[in-house]
């Protein structure tokens, strides 16, 4: 069923990819939305409101119990009837049966992603009630016999002629492509509805416990149209959506706007408390308040922060994989990053499956996310709980746990790697061409050779001890640098000896254990967490050293998530934690690198990319720029240089190399156009993708690691 299910979804991304329309469309909307959205928080402090909305959300979380009661008993004191939907189908059989009793032969309805979970519409047909979508983008995907492809822009996928084509097939006539007359011809088609309409069907963006009312937050006043005109008025809410007082809500609505579609405010923001009375007689407002496996995910530690979601879709409007392939491929009905784990457990883990691998890993979702959820931590253990109920696949299985786990038989066998890739290098350091079924791989990008000699063993007579230094570090070189680029390690021992610093390379390290992280294997992932550190700390550095962001992040983050259940561990992997640094921080913040190093360089053009690890995993984005500037060097910034390269590991080579390859060529459409000489990393992997990229696209731009830069500088200054 998997393979059958993950083949259906590699067709689904393959279509996508076959459409460049669609994906310049989303490009385009991305940008703006970045401009947008930054000129709407200007003058706000983004990481102190969102702290005040994800403590907030958590409050309500851990006293959902209380809030709810109070919230129902407000509500109903207003005159609301209230009904508590356990799952989708008893929120549909509600409604329809409420339908029924009306004998409503039509029901408009307002944008509601949470009728879209419960397939509200195909319910109330079966009960004779025709439903109308009255949000233009809603009515767009309702005529197409879609689904939305984004949560607030639900025909975010759809062109201005294929709408056209749409209208004319509805109105008898041929509507020309042009938005506002669409526009117009939308609004003069649904308007009577809401006068015809028995049934009135809206979501709610808040529910307020201390008043027992709700908070509608819209653009087109067609929520208000289909609130107050039928007789009968059904919100359909999901009971994540409380909030305890209207203060509380009104945080949300500072924010929701600004970060759902770069608005200082939506046009209407609508407040509903209670019946009212509606053409002489009174009106019924019924709250259905649904769970369907919410309560399942306040269940789950590891999860459950999910529920603090505000749903503003920015996630998916930053996110490398939606912009590649769309809605339609990255989610099942919630998209984007907050839809893979509503998905998982709205709608089952088969649902989410091929949509947790989807994900490159890139935390531009985190950055940007309003309630400060981790959606990739989630994310990464929902891969464990795939991984635990499909497996990881015997190769990866095999690799992980058989070999990886033992350092000296996978050292070996990179050794032995070493020797048979010798007919495809050719005596280079690059591979330009694989055979047989493993050239696609080389199609797109060239790739690096295996070194002869590794890190490890190379680093050996260049190590020197020091009189007295500054401080003693010690490396963790990560698979790429002790493997695949030795020289980088080379490099950081000349730079760091020029500054007196004496380092180590702790011949006992591992791999940091993220490939098997990101597989779902945290069997794997402890081991080697336990084996790092234990040889990290060996030598009781003053300071451990990375020059992989995605290393780093592992020693910081992973360890410590990994082993805090562990008493015997948790200790240690804090303190390791707490002395590693990236290379770039610890030459400019410890060792006032900026100074010792400055003007060195020549006035060489270079471009900075910014590496999703080291910016939104760790922190780091301006110290690398200020060491290069300072050692002479003309930085011009690149469009999107914080876009993620496509590299993601494993996801480049084995996970879904089609969608690697089209972010790569946008990322190096943006170096080419910055006009650089050489585009700077400080991160191996986006080394080897990037380097590939130009070098298959025979693009004549050096990519380099900062350490390189700063190495190369200083033997021409010799």
């Amino acid at each position: 069923m998997s393979k059958q299910r993950s083949q259906d979804y590699r067709r689904r991304v393959d279509r996508a990819l076959a459409t460049p329309k669609l994906q310049d469309a989303l490009h385009k909307f991305g940008d703006a939305f970045l401009l947008a959205r930054e000129k709407a928080f200007s003058g706000h402090d983004f990481e102190a409101l969102r702290g005040e909305i994800g403590r907030m959300k958590t409050v309500v979380r851990e006293d959902h119990a209380a809030l709810l009661e109070q919230f129902i008993a407000n509500a109903e004191a207003a005159g609301t009837i209230v009904y508590r939907a356990k799952d989708a189908a008893d929120a549909n059989r509600y409604i329809a049966e409420l339908a029924k009793k009306k004998n409503a032969k039509l029901a408009v309805k307002s944008k509601s992603m949470v009728s879209e979970e419960t397939h509200l519409n195909h319910a109330l047909e079966k009960a004779g009630t025709r439903a109308l979508e009255t949000d233009l983008g809603e009515w767009i995907v309702q005529l197409a016999g879609q689904r939305p492809s984004h949560m607030v822009m639900p025909a975010i996928h759809m062109f201005k002629e294929e709408v056209a084509e749409l209208f004319s097939k509805e109105t008898g006539k041929q509507e020309p492509a042009e938005i506002e007359h669409l526009v117009e011809v939308a609004r003069e088609q649904l308007r009577q509805g809401y006068f015809e309409a028995e049934i009135g069907i809206t979501g709610a963006n808040i529910a307020v416990a201390e008043t027992g009312g709700i908070a509608l937050v819209t653009n087109e006043g067609n929520a208000r149209l289909a609130s107050t005109l039928p007789p009968v008025h059904v919100a359909l809410i999901g009971i994540e959506k409380l909030v305890p007082t209207l203060e509380d809500a009104a945080r949300i609505i500072q924010v929701l706007p600004k970060n759902a579609t770069g608005q200082l405010l939506t046009s209407y923001v609508t407040w509903i408390r209670g019946a009212v009375p509606c053409a002489g007689a009174e009106k019924e407002l019924h709250f259905v308040l649904l769970d369907n496996g919410r309560s399942t995910l306040a269940e789950s530690p590891q999860c459950r922060d999910a529920l603090n979601c505000i749903r503003c879709g920015a996630c998916a409007n930053v996110c490398p994989v939606y912009q590649t392939v769309g809605g339609h491929v990255f989610g099942h009905i919630y998209i984007g990053a907050i839809g893979i784990i509503l998905t998982a457990f709205y709608h089952g883990l088969e649902n989410a499956a091929e949509l947790v691998k989807a994900c490159i890993g890139c935390r531009s979702c985190v950055a940007v996310c309003p309630a400060n959820i981790d959606l990739e931590e989630i994310i990464l253990h929902l891969r464990e709980n795939v991984g635990d109920e499909e497996g990881i696949g015997a190769g990866k299985a095999l690799v992980f746990r058989k070999v990886m786990q033992n350092r000296k038989l996978f050292h070996s066998l990179i050794k032995a790697a070493s020797l048979l890739q010798k007919p495809v290098t050719r005596g280079e350091r690059t591979i330009r061409h694989l055979p047989l079924f493993f050239s696609p791989l080389t199609e797109w990008r060239t790739l690096p050779a295996i070194a002869d000699v590794p890190l490890r063993d190379a680093i050996a007579g260049k190590l020197r001890k020091i009189e007295a230094p500054r401080y003693r570090v010690a490396l963790f070189g990560g698979c790429a640098n002790d493997f695949l680029y030795p020289e980088l390690g080379l490099d950081l021992t000349e730079v760091l000896g020029a500054l007196d610093v004496e380092m180590s390379y702790p011949r006992e390290q591992n791999c940091c254990g993220i490939p098997a992280i990101y597989s779902g294997d945290r069997e794997t992932a402890v081991e080697l967490a336990k084996q790092n550190i234990d040889a990290m700390l060996a030598g009781n550095p003053d300071y451990v050293l990375t020059t992989c962001p995605t290393c780093a992040a592992a020693l910081t983050h992973n360890f410590i998530e990994l082993l805090k259940d562990n008493p015997a561990w948790a200790q240690k992997a804090e303190r390791l934690a707490r002395i590693t640094v990236d290379a770039a921080s610890f030459i400019l913040e410890k060792l006032d690198g900026g100074t010792l190093l400055a003007d060195l360089a020549p006035r060489e053009k270079v471009t900075y990319h910014d590496s999703c690890h080291l910016k939104r995993g760790i922190g780091v984005w301006e110290q690398p720029r200020q060491l290069l500037k300072d050692a002479g060097f003309e930085l011009v910034e690149m469009e999107h240089a914080d876009r993620c390269c496509g590299f993601g590991g494993s996801y480049s080579l084995t996970g879904h190399p089609e969608i690697a390859k089209k972010i790569l060529r946008d990322k190096v459409a943006d170096i080419e156009k910055s006009g650089a000489s050489c585009v700077v990393m400080d991160c191996p992997g986006c080394m080897m993708q990037i380097r590939g990229g130009l070098e298959k696209g025979e693009v004549p731009v050096r990519a380099q690691h900062t350490v390189e830069l700063l190495a190369e500088a200083l033997r021409n200054k010799k």
